[in-house]
């Protein structure tokens, strides 16, 4: 069954239950195209002030209220991780409440690296990438421990290795200086000459200019799977009453207190979820939207993230070319536009003009033995439509660097899934992390772009420091919102809901 069948949005409020084997490719028959189209609603306008006795869902007399500790709005994987840490390692209650169903976004359209290759040492998304894989790492060896297929069956857990690629003298000299800097960090990385790479790799060319950056300790998980796991360990905290999870439910509003100016709830379409300590907003690409409804004028508040949508493309059953390791071009790394027959090489800054393609190749084999191919990056807002000239586009990037791919036309109608989801672009390239100024029990945690899956429990662990009070492990001052962003004009109408 297909993405778009497995999480179809349900009338009732209970969640559409996701399982791993929902997703696989290979239990669709007959296998056609497949496109991972999430759910489309969430752009619609929300309601406009109204005193709490007045608001009700639709459809519904009254809303249900329910009382926690945490509420979090968005099912990400940094959503869901968020919840996870709080449940393993505090004594609070959370719920999680998402417009759709897990892995509907960008979480379920990436690739799974957790790579440090294509990390700077010293920089300021440094010690959050380090430390979040490490807790990866930490995660799989538990899993692992507890049998039953272990890490690699619950997570679609592999130790591939990464390969950063380049084929030109100058992107050579920069993967030399990579490879420098991250072995003087205490990363185990090597310098690959053309004959080397060849001996790892030998489907990939690069010419006699070209080599790679390997680094053997770099992993990749299945999105699906991992969001799995997650969800089993946060629903078994629903028996002590501690974890709810509402699906397919979209935040409308915050509920604030006129005596104490405290936001105290979120109001969703159906219910009333109430925060004793924190309202966590975790919605990817959606956030700034929300924020625009949920704040009041007199905040001015605008984090400027936007969705950076992504063609990434999944092959059944192909055996033209074997992959021992899991690669991406060095162009990558920089956001830069890679040359090809149908795109040209633009400056970083014309490729965040909207409509600007960027593609560069990434490519590796699933747990389920598929070739998964990228990627591209446009700014095409919330649109959800498959362009078969970028897939195009990417089949052919991949052919540049796969000889044997070259004369193989692509048949996307056959043992092929197209996904397609919206990364959380930020300007500055940083995620936001921390307190909303003013709003002392709303957090955002989005921002992340390409790097969800590997900051996940990074941002996990930060965050709930963060509702603690407690020093955190990593600092979270590049992060925070305080001082980063400019004042912008008034934003939407006032979306608080008062409790009288």
């Amino acid at each position: 069954m297909d993405a778009a069948i497995a999480f179809t949005s349900a009338r009732n409020p209970s969640p559409a239950r996701f399982s791993s084997s929902s997703a696989s490719p290979s239990s669709r028959v007959p296998q056609r195209l497949c496109v991972c189209i999430p759910w489309l609603g969430r752009e619609r306008r929300l309601r406009g002030l109204r005193p709490q006795s007045q608001v009700q869902p639709p459809g519904a007399m009254s809303a249900d209220a329910s009382h926690h500790d945490v509420v979090v709005v968005g099912a990400g994987i940094v959503g869901l991780t968020i919840a996870r840490h709080l449940l393993l390692h505090t004594p609070l209650s959370v719920a999680v409440a998402d417009a759709a169903v897990p892995c509907s976004g960008a979480t379920g359209a990436g690739q799974g690296y957790i790579w440090m290759s294509h990390r700077t040492p010293g920089s300021d998304m440094w010690e959050l990438a380090a430390r979040s894989k490490q807790l990866w790492e930490e995660l799989a060896a538990e899993v692992d421990g507890q049998g039953g297929g272990g890490a690699r069956e619950k997570l679609g857990w592999m130790r591939t290795g990464s390969l950063l690629v380049g084929r030109t003298s100058e992107e050579l000299a920069t993967l030399e200086e990579r490879t420098k800097a991250l072995s003087e960090a205490g990363i185990h990385a090597e310098f690959l000459s053309a004959s080397s790479l060849h001996a790892l790799e030998p489907a990939l060319s690069v010419g006699k200019d070209g080599g790679a950056m390997f680094l053997p300790q770099d992993c990749q998980i299945d999105a699906f799977q991992a969001v799995s796991l997650i969800e089993k360990t946060n629903n078994s905290y629903s028996s002590e009453g501690r974890y709810m999870e509402i699906y397919n439910d979209p935040a409308m509003s915050l509920i604030r207190s006129e005596v104490t100016g405290t936001v105290e709830a979120v109001q969703t379409s159906r219910n009333i979820l109430y925060g004793r300590k924190a309202i966590v907003i975790a919605s990817g690409a959606w956030t700034r939207s929300l924020l625009h409804s949920f704040l009041e004028p007199a905040l001015t508040l605008d984090i400027p993230v936007k969705p950076r949508k992504g063609h990434l493309l999944v092959v059944e059953n192909f055996d033209k070319v074997k992959l021992n390791h899991a690669l991406m071009e060095v162009g990558y790394v920089d956001h830069q536009v890679a040359k090809s027959n149908h795109t040209h090489m633009a400056s970083e800054s014309s490729e965040d003009e909207p409509g600007a393609l960027s593609i560069s190749m990434t490519a590796t084999v699933d747990a389920k033995g598929n070739l998964v191919l990228g990627s591209s990056r446009e700014f095409k807002g919330f649109s959800r439509e498959v362009d078969k000239s970028v897939v195009k586009c990417i089949w052919e990037r991949a052919g540049e660097f796969f000889p044997a791919m070259k004369n193989v036309p692509l048949d996307i109608d056959h043992n092929t899934q197209i996904r397609i989801g919206h990364r959380p672009y930020m300007p500055d390239g940083k995620p936001v992390i921390g307190f909303i100024p003013d709003l002392p029990n709303v957090l955002i945690a989005t921002g992340h772009e390409g790097n969800g899956l590997t900051m996940a429990l990074g941002t996990a662990e930060m965050v709930t420091d963060m509702i603690l009070g407690n020093p955190g492990k990593v600092d979270c001052s590049p992060f925070s919102i305080k001082h980063r962003f400019s004042v912008q004009g008034a934003v939407n109408p006032i979306i608080l809901v008062y409790k009288y």
